[in-house]
């Protein structure tokens, strides 16, 4: 068995146990279904990692696809992870009883301080005051992404497709897109800060931390293997498969292998023991109502 066949049959093997262990979980919530709204968003923030494992692995498939053919894989991913912001955002909203639509914002949680960090602080005051504005604010720092990360896929795949894609737009893309992203990621940390107290029976750091870890590896190991092409470190000594090739294979493979672990995770993060009948939690969300 060459290094291909032994690469080949280990992600398969990682995409299967991907998908049972997401499968498992997500047909645990329909046979625990009692809060539709929010069971809704937890599998569709569960269903991340196997389509993370299926869309790298058809990429490990066909390892020698062209430029455009990547770009569509990376932008599946990538639109799907800005759904997954939005849907975690709206889940912690379901959870706090806020309803930004209908103006419903809890009064114990009005007038609570936010706190910016540079380099937001360059826009935003140093220290606000929680109201209706400001948490419309934050969701739309969330969305922006959702809908800015699609239309660049499109432009992307289209400029690639009339061969009319030079370095500096492919740049320019990058820099939007992980601006856009950044800004996402920080309203939903600012958000976790402020509401760290009352999401605290929900596990809202696990949950946060599935979506952001999920967003941070993919990005990163993508960037550090830029960076060992760049100095030489990562070679392709196939005949058949340039470095660029091999780098996507690297990434595609590793993102397969933590796709298992995240989903393992997800099954402690989002677990469906709150909507089993006689829990402890939602007995006593029972009487709240």
């Amino acid at each position: 068995m060459d290094r291909g066949q032994f690469t080949l049959i280990g992600s398969t093997i990682c995409v299967m146990l991907t998908l049972h262990f997401s499968i498992q979980l997500v047909s645990q919530h329909y046979l625990s279904w009692k809060k539709p709204k929010e069971q809704k968003a937890i599998i569709i923030i569960v269903l991340m990692a196997p389509l993370y494992a299926i869309d790298s692995y058809v990429g490990l498939l066909d390892v020698r696809g062209s430029t455009t053919f990547f770009t569509f894989l990376d932008s599946v991913k990538e639109c799907y992870e800005a759904l997954v912001m939005a849907k975690f955002l709206g889940l912690m909203y379901t959870y706090l009883n806020i309803s930004i639509s209908k103006n419903i914002v809890p009064d114990e949680i009005k007038g609570r301080e936010i706190h910016h960090s540079f380099p937001m602080t360059l826009f935003q005051p140093h220290t606000v005051r929680l109201d209706h504005k400001n948490l419309k604010l934050l969701k739309d720092w969330t969305w922006q992404f959702v809908v800015i990360r699609p239309v660049c896929s499109v432009l992307m795949i289209s400029f690639q497709l009339l061969g009319i894609y030079p370095s500096w737009l492919s740049s320019t893309f990058t820099i939007i897109l992980n601006v856009s992203v950044s800004l996402a990621l920080y309203s939903l940390v600012v958000f976790y800060h402020v509401f760290a107290k009352e999401l605290a029976p929900h596990k809202p750091l696990a949950k946060f931390l599935c979506v952001k870890g999920i967003v941070f590896f993919c990005f990163w190991q993508g960037f550090v293997l830029d960076i060992l092409v760049a100095m030489g470190i990562v070679k392709s000594n196939h005949f058949w498969l340039d470095v660029e090739h091999l780098e996507e294979a690297l990434q595609n493979m590793l993102v397969i292998v933590e796709m298992v672990f995240f989903s393992l995770f997800m099954q402690y993060a989002y677990t469906a023991e709150p909507y089993r009948a006689g829990s402890v939690w939602g007995t006593s969300d029972k009487k709240k109502e």
